[in-house]
């Protein structure tokens, strides 16, 4: 059943990768524009997904995704999964959640890249903490180009809250800009996923 929906969540990448991203500024990487049927597509495949799309110059041949995982702020897992595949002027980044059905409070993770007519893919699994979710999510993403030639680009983050009273924050505006400078952020959640991104020459 897991290889179906991994094999789904790949279509969709080949879907999504085939509308254009010209316009995208090079050497950076944006939150992509979806249509309603796109985002339809996706909702079938995963409980939860982010996209982006890419535009580099044809000095760069690689591209490597993984999540890091931190408790309380705290790194506790470098790489949860990563994924390393080659890339070519543009394309697609695909990242994708599940819950589990026979794992209590394990979330599946799958990460996608499409370029230059291929597609790679990998999945992962992760014991999100051991005291209980709550269903206490939330979900967000880089909101402008980011600049890929400074090194790794944050993309977006996963974070749970569990314990204690109250609602959830959510990350400030400027966290995507700043992470290293703004990381004390994540000391409020009990756990926080972050997807990394890094394009090599």
């Amino acid at each position: 059943m897991k290889k179906r929906i991994i094999s789904l969540v790949i279509l969709v990448v080949v879907v999504l990768s085939a509308c254009g991203n010209d316009d995208i500024k090079k050497n950076t990487v944006v939150n992509a524009d979806l249509t309603e049927r796109e985002k339809g597509i996706l909702s079938t495949t995963s409980n939860q997904s982010f996209v982006f799309d890419f535009n580099i110059d044809s000095d760069y041949k690689e591209v490597s995704v993984w999540i890091e995982k931190y408790e309380f702020g705290s790194l506790v897992e470098e790489k949860v999964g990563q994924l390393t595949t080659e890339v070519k002027e543009s394309g697609t980044i695909i990242f994708s959640t599940n819950k589990s059905n026979n794992t209590p409070n394990q979330l599946d993770f799958n990460i996608g890249v499409s370029s230059n007519g291929n597609t790679g893919s990998a999945p992962y699994a992760d014991i999100i903490s051991d005291k209980g979710t709550e269903d206490m999510a939330l979900m967000e993403t880089i909101n402008q180009e980011m600049d890929i030639n400074n090194g790794d680009v944050v993309l977006g983050s996963i974070y749970y809250y569990t314990t204690g009273e109250g609602g959830m924050v959510s990350l400030s505006s400027e966290f995507f800009n700043d992470v290293e400078g703004r990381m004390h952020e994540l000391q409020y959640y009990d756990v926080a996923y972050l997807i990394r991104s890094n394009f090599e020459k």
